[in-house]
């Protein structure tokens, strides 16, 4: 039986968050932009975020499965840039994003900074390596 390997032409990832309006507002600090808007009845259930080729689905929770679920626990999300981090920061700052370190050398080598959300998932910013 002959392997293949994965070929992936574009990749997302989705969070389930507790207050989706709360999050639009942190993500689109950093930059995001909202691609599509998912409505149920008038009500806003999530949406698609892009911020170049990169996306970020999020959903407001039913909280069928308690109010007090643990979210963001061993998870990151990573987003690569070309552009000046520096710069990206200091606007997510301006937009009232609080970050957890400001732009400097990631332990693997390129800038970067890191900000966490209002449920925990952290995000790193980072030049490419």
């Amino acid at each position: 039986m002959a392997s293949a390997t994965l070929k992936a032409a574009t990749s997302s990832v989705a969070l389930t968050v507790s207050d989706l309006e709360k999050s639009l507002v942190f993500y689109s600090g950093l930059g995001f932009t909202v691609k599509d808007r998912y409505e149920t009845d008038g009500k806003l259930e999530g949406v698609m975020l892009s911020a170049g080729d990169a996306l970020l689905g999020l959903s407001q929770d039913d909280f069928s499965k308690g109010r007090d679920r643990v979210k963001g626990v061993g998870m990151s999300y990573y987003v690569e840039t070309d552009q000046d981090v520096a710069d990206l920061a200091h606007r997510a700052k301006d937009a009232g994003v609080a970050l957890n370190s400001e732009p400097a050398p990631m332990p693997w080598g390129p800038m970067g900074f890191s900000a966490t959300d209002p449920d925990g998932f952290k995000v790193t910013i980072c030049n490419r390596s």
